[in-house]
Parts: structure tokens; sequence; C-alpha cells
């Protein structure tokens, strides 16, 4: 007997006697799971970076800015595991005036009144090289204080334990007052 009939056997055979699953497992149906679903995968609210800059005309609050590309993957798994997490999302709708940008963005960002625009040496836009003083990774969590004092970028994927870290550190308002090393050695993390 051929091969690939004997191995079409084998198949046929193991879907035949395949036990079905008993009526109590099948409990809910494919719409309510999917209310389920998207009930548990929340999201922050980004702003675009216009919006955060009228917001913080309003009432004083850092921004937060996820720099991004579309090829990174690392920026997807922050952006699955970390910015749908529910402290995360609670803390930052709060505490800060998040925004989104996609460091590769050809299109003019303006900032307190200065045009950014694309720039083809770096292949990057000059807004990015702004926000990370020149030291481009992604994804970069870049906090920019309403004091108005220089960006801060944290480099890297940070899983929700460690951006608690970071947004309690300037959510608190703890930024320019207390060094961020002292900071860490005192501080209780919560988040898992």
């Amino acid at each position: 007997m051929p091969t690939y009939i004997l191995i079409l056997l084998i198949g046929l055979s193991a879907l035949l006697f395949k036990p079905l699953l008993p009526p109590e497992a099948i409990v809910e149906s494919p719409e309510s799971i999917a209310g389920q679903l998207s009930d548990k995968t929340e999201k922050l609210q980004w702003l675009t970076l216009d919006e955060a800059e009228a917001e913080m005309a309003l009432q004083k609050k850092d921004i937060i800015i996820d720099l991004y590309t579309d090829w990174c993957g690392w920026c997807k798994v922050m952006d699955k595991n970390t910015y749908t997490h529910r402290q995360v999302i609670d803390y930052v709708q709060h505490n800060f005036y998040p925004v989104k940008i996609n460091a590769e963005t050809r299109d003019m960002i303006t900032w307190r009144g200065r045009q950014f625009k694309y720039n083809d040496a770096y292949r990057v836009n000059d807004f990015a090289i702004l926000l990370t003083g020149g030291r481009l990774s992604y994804p970069s969590t870049v906090i920019i204080p309403a004091d108005g004092s220089t960006p801060q970028a944290v480099p890297g994927y940070l899983k929700p334990a460690d951006m608690e870290l970071i947004l309690k550190y300037f959510g608190e308002g703890h930024f320019g007052k207390i060094p961020f090393q002292d900071y860490q050695k005192n501080f209780k993390q919560t988040w898992k």
C-alpha cells in the first residue's frame, strides 16, 4: 500500500473516532465570547500631539509618548501586553496625556510652535530625534514633563511591572526632586 494512502487512512480514522464534546462543554455562543474578549482588551485612549498640547494648556500634566515604528515587533508586543493592562490604562489616563507617534512618519509634526519634518539622512522624523536626544530605539517611552523640561526617553520594551516604576516616578511628581536611582531603591512594585 502506498505511504500516502496509509497516512490518509490514519488521519481519517483519527477524525472518525475522535470523541465529541459533551453538551455541558458548550456554554456560550461565539457572539457572547467575542463580547467578553472585547471587554478584556481595553486600550488606552490615545491623543494626537496637537490634542495633548491643547489639553496641557488647560491642565498641566506630563505627556507620555509611545514612540514606535510599523516594522518594530517589540512595539507590537508592548501594545498587546502593556498598553492593554488595566492598571497601566487607568494610571496613564488619569495622570498623563498619552500620545502615539510613528518615528518614521513623513507628516509634518508641529510642537510648541516648531515644525519637524522627515529627515532623509536618518529615515525618521526630526521630532523622534528630538524626543530621544538622537538615541533612536524602538519602542521608546518618552515622558515630556509638564514643566517644559527636556523629554525623558526610556528605550526598549517595558512590561506592565516595569512601566509602573516609570509612570509613578513621573506621575507622583518625583521627577526633578528625587534622583531616579534613589526612587527606584525604595519603590514597592504592586503591578503584575
